[in-house]
């Protein structure tokens, strides 16, 4: 199995994506750390999972701070004397029109979804370069490859992540180290809860979704599939490979319905 006895850091592992990352992960035999900025949720998972004899600890990490994260993957190694597999995952929701933003909206989206991406694979691709080896994951999104009216900071991010994963993942082959960004659609986890939404009503946003939201642990095992795969970018389902495919064959392909997301919040504006 290609995680059994791979050691393997995930953000955000308090909730969502990240912890059914974790629970994947250690279920096939990874040594998994589950680092969140709320510890006391990170603690639970890895207990939940070392209670099943497998192997996780938590940690308590800001991917907001360059410190933090590089702390957390120098302890680490400092443990188990490698990292194999980097998931940056930790993310968060910034919804409204652009009318209705502040730059304050975009620093928040900007220091997590990008700037925590870049911490983490900056500080695991100094230690996978002394290796010669390891694997960085990084989440991105679905809106970062064909933008998403009303969640404009949000694609512009993970846009970025996409653009830093794909150039990176060309410039460390020749190190033995691989580089995957994964670009799901709707995935059912918290991130609604505590998107910061401005003048948007969450509820009434996701009742409109013309899609199912993907249920957090079929995204991990699609995630991973992907990661055993050594794809550089993983999408799914399939509507999220649809709208890319469009897209790149005719970039305004998508305009009909976008413009049916915005009436849909406008319709339901606060």
């Amino acid at each position: 199995m290609a995680f059994r006895d791979q050691v393997a850091i995930v953000t955000g592992a308090a909730s969502g994506i990240g912890r059914a990352l974790c629970e994947e992960l250690a279920g096939r035999g990874a040594m998994v750390i589950a680092g969140d900025i709320n510890l006391d949720g990170a603690q639970a998972v890895a207990a939940e999972l070392t209670g099943k004899g497998q192997s996780a600890s938590a940690a308590r990490v800001d991917v907001s701070q360059a410190a933090d994260v590089e702390r957390l993957v120098q302890d680490t190694v400092s443990v188990h004397g490698r990292l194999d597999y980097m998931f940056n995952n930790a993310g968060i929701g910034v919804g409204g029109e652009l009318r209705d933003l502040s730059l304050d909206h975009w620093r928040a989206a900007i220091d997590v979804n990008l700037w925590g991406v870049i911490y983490g694979t900056s500080a695991a691709y100094t230690v996978m370069l002394r290796q010669g080896s390891g694997h960085i994951v990084n989440m991105a999104s679905a809106a970062g490859l064909v933008g998403e009216p009303g969640l404009i900071p949000y694609s512009v991010t993970k846009t970025a992540v996409v653009a830093l994963s794909t150039a990176l993942r060309a410039e460390a082959e020749a190190f033995g180290i691989r580089v995957s960004v994964a670009c799901p659609g709707f995935i059912d986890t918290a991130i609604y809860e505590n998107a910061i939404g401005v003048k948007i009503d969450k509820n009434e946003f996701l009742s409109k979704l013309p899609v199912r939201l993907v249920p957090a642990p079929e995204a991990a095992r699609k995630i991973l599939h992907g990661v055993e795969r050594n794809q550089s970018i993983i999408v799914f389902p399939f509507y999220a490979r649809l709208a890319w495919w469009l897209v790149r064959l005719h970039p305004g392909a998508l305009g009909g319905m976008h413009r049916r997301m915005l009436a849909n919040l406008r319709a339901n504006r606060s």
